[in-house]
Parts: structure tokens; sequence; C-alpha cells
């Protein structure tokens, strides 16, 4: 299992160590910032001992430089003839090699002075130098070591890491603080999810806050849709099975007459018929709910389906059960192609004029329509001149189990999910649903599709 970290540990180690990192950053600056600094002071002090030894050497000449080394212990003085050889070093380092190609001396004899910094090889310290040409031509050269900017950085160190050490401490603890300040309005806005947007502290949270809200609310409706749907599955079920089982027990146990047993038979048998019919769209609606799914996007197969074509098949379709109920079915199909699955499309023609015809009068007619309108979005529509639909219900009747006429609706075998299955259809394809209806006049109901992106042979077809 995957282990979750903190939110507040991992900002409050992140914000810890932005801290070191600044705190050795700072030090590390400093450090060079001042060997910089004393490395130009050294170069300047050198410039000007080597003016003043040499107004020395041209009045007193090579004693004045013995004179003067006792007074400055920490210099080495040079004295180098203009082809490279040593004449005088206060090192006594005994004889020396020739000097002429050290690139301080290359550049006092040509620009009159030069300096360099590089490791001595007789000393072992980082060495300046300077290099200044006398009046007789001879090149005077002092050196320096800066073995005392390292040792004063050696002296420094204890004191340079307990300072790091105390800003880090600081720095963590001002780390932990911000993190708890940072993240306890998080925490609250955790612990407030029935009224999560209220307490959003930052901006950059109301996109989340929002979500979770969304997603808070659609939970709460999906369990209540679950409630009410087993609650009114439960009870569809049980008035059929109680029928079913009242009949089948009277029969069973004699109290039915001998002629009286095909009637009964009738109705048991039309009872199991409503049971499959609700058992059937019940299924049809779990497995159009389980399309919506992203893992079960796949199963719903998109491709350019004929509308005019299902029409027909549908209207023909109904003929029969039309002239049961006295109704006329008619169809005006223009060549129309939206994309889609053909089965449900099939499935959502089949329920709407289903429901024309159920709900119509003697003598009523059903009229099927489809086409591309001007913007290049095909549609479907039926159209009844049945019983109609009140006002207050027309923004009901696409739920599940909703029925405006409940005595009407049981006694024509109605299950109350035929709309509800035409909304999650209309729902997969992105097609919008119109209903205008009035009581007395009649029904049209239009699913208007998006503009389909047809090949090229399909939408030649369509402009036929």
């Amino acid at each position: 299992m995957k282990r979750i970290e903190s939110m507040a540990r991992r900002i409050w180690k992140c914000l810890t160590l932005i801290a070191l990192v600044c705190v050795l950053l700072t030090a590390l600056g400093t450090a060079v910032l001042f060997h910089g600094a004393f490395g130009r002071q050294l170069d300047q002090d050198l410039s000007r001992t080597a003016r003043a030894v040499a107004v020395a050497y041209d009045s007193h000449g090579v004693e004045a430089l013995e004179d003067y080394m006792p007074m400055q212990d920490s210099l080495r003085l040079t004295l180098i003839q203009p082809d490279g050889t040593v004449l005088y070093d206060s090192s006594n380092a005994g004889e020396l090699e020739n000097h002429l190609n050290r690139p301080e001396v290359q550049a006092a004899l040509t620009e009159g002075s030069g300096a360099a910094t590089r490791k001595s090889r007789t000393v072992g310290y980082e060495t300046h130098y300077y290099a200044l040409r006398m009046s007789d031509g001879n090149i005077l050269r002092l050196a320096d070591d800066a073995d005392d900017l390292w040792m004063s950085y050696t002296q420094a160190l204890p004191w340079l890491a307990g300072g790091i050490l105390v800003m880090l401490v600081l720095g963590a603890l001002f780390a932990w603080w911000l993190t708890r300040r940072l993240v306890r309005p998080i925490t609250c806005m955790a612990d407030h999810l029935d009224d999560i947007e209220a307490y959003v502290p930052y901006v950059e949270l109301e996109p989340l806050a929002y979500t979770v809200q969304q997603d808070r609310k659609l939970r709460e409706d999906n369990e209540t849709m679950r409630r009410e749907f087993t609650a009114n599955v439960s009870h569809e079920l049980k008035t059929p099975l109680t029928s079913i089982s009242g009949f089948a027990e009277m029969i069973e146990t004699g109290m039915v007459r001998p002629e009286d047993i095909p009637g009964f038979a009738k109705r048991i048998h039309k009872e199991a018929r409503r049971m499959i019919s609700l058992v059937a769209d019940i299924l049809q609606l779990s497995e159009l709910d389980s399309m919506r799914d992203e893992d079960r996007k796949k199963d719903f197969v998109v491709q350019p389906v004929h509308l005019d074509e299902l029409v027909q098949d549908v209207a023909a379709n109904m003929t029969v059960n039309a002239k049961k109920n006295y109704v006329t079915v008619e169809s005006d199909a223009r060549p129309t192609v939206v994309m889609g699955s053909s089965d449900l499309l099939s499935e959502l023609i089949t329920n709407l004029c289903d429901n024309a015809v159920r709900y119509n009068r003697p003598g009523g007619h059903v009229r099927m329509r489809c086409g591309t309108g001007e913007d290049g979005c095909p549609w479907f529509s039926v159209e009844d001149n049945g019983i109609g639909i009140p006002k207050e219900s027309q923004t009901r009747v696409f739920e599940r189990f909703y029925r405006v006429d409940k005595s009407r609706s049981k006694a024509t075998g109605g299950t109350g999910l035929g709309l509800a299955i035409v909304k999650h259809i209309a729902m997969l394809h992105g097609a919008r649903i119109d209903l205008k209806s009035q009581v007395g006049t009649g029904t049209t109901i239009r699913v208007t599709f998006p503009k389909p992106d047809l090949p090229a042979q399909d939408e030649a077809a369509k402009t036929k």
C-alpha cells in the first residue's frame, strides 16, 4: 500500500530545505566576495609597497632592499635582471631558476608593471605577485602569500558553522509556523464539506471546492435516486408477483371453477409479461447507466446511422400495435445521417412512438419525422393528437417510474421507464430533447442531435 505523506510535513521539509540552501548560498557568496575584496586589497598594497621600495632602491641600491625587508616580514622581495637572472631574493632560498618566463615579469618588461596570482612552488600557498620595472632596467617583484586569508577563514569557521546552525533552526521553526498557518484553513475547509465554498481560504482552491461541492451533491442525488429506484422497482414487481401468486394459489387450492381457469391463466400470463417487460427495461437502463462511465465508454460504438431508415422500420413494426389501439402511424423521413449506435437509436424511436400510440385516443394518429436543420444538426420528432401532458408534469415525464396517469399506464402495460430510457439514449448521443404538449390536443417530442462529422461517402449520400 502506498504511503501518503502529510502535506504539512512536505511543506515544512521544502521550506526548511529552502532556508538551508539560502543560508549556505549566503555564506558561500559572502566568502567569495570577501576573498575577492581581500585579493584586490592585497594587490593594491603590493603596488604601493613596490613603488615605495623602488624609490629607496633608486636612491641606495640593493642595500635598501636588505634594510627594508625586516620591516615587512610577510613580503618576499625579488630583484630580477632583464634576462631573468635573480640578483636578490629575500627568502634566502638559495640559487633560483631564471624568472624571465613569469607573466608578471614579462608584463613589467613590456608595460612597466605587471601582476599575477598563482600557487607558489616554493611556499605552497596562493601567492599574489606585483612586478615593477626600475630605472636601471631591473625588475623589482614583490610577493605576498594569501595564507592569512585562509587562516581567517579557519578561525571564523566555528562561528560561521554556529551561525548557520542557528539560522537553520530559526528557519525550521519559521517554516513550521508558516506551514501550520497555511494548512489550518485547508483543514478547516475539509471540516465543513456541507458548506465548503464558504470556507475557501485561497483563490487557487475555488475550483477544487466547487468540484467537491458538485461531487457531493451528485452523490447525494445518486443516493436519493438509488433509494427511490429500489423502492419503485420493489413496488412495481410486488404488484404483479402478488397477483400471480394469488391467482396461482386459488387455482392450486381448487377455489376456482374449471371454466374460470383459462381466465385466471390469462391474467397470470398478462402479469408475467408485464414483469418481463419491466425487468427488460430495468436491465436496459442499467446498461445505459454503465455506458456513461469512463471505463465502459468503449462499449458504445459510434458509427454513421441513417435515421430515416430507422424511422421507416419502426413505423412498419408499430402498425399492428397501432391498429389494436385504433391509431394510425405515419412517417415523413428525409435522408438523415447521425453518428451513434443504430440499436440504441432504434430503441429511442420505438419508445417514443410506442408512448405516442399507448397514450392516444381511438381514431388518433402518430406522425414521425426526421431531417436536418439549417445549422446542419439532424433531428427526429414524434407528433400525436392524444390526451396530452399537463404542464406541471412535463418536466418529470422523463423520470424513472413517473406516470402522468397511473391507472392508464398499468391498463396499457406501461412500465414507467420508456421515456427514462429515451433520455439516457439521448444523453449518450449528446442530443437535446424538447417537449411541447397541451392537454386534449396532443404532444410533440423533438430530439436534436449534434452536427455529425461524417466520412465523405456518407456526406455524399446525405445530400442526395
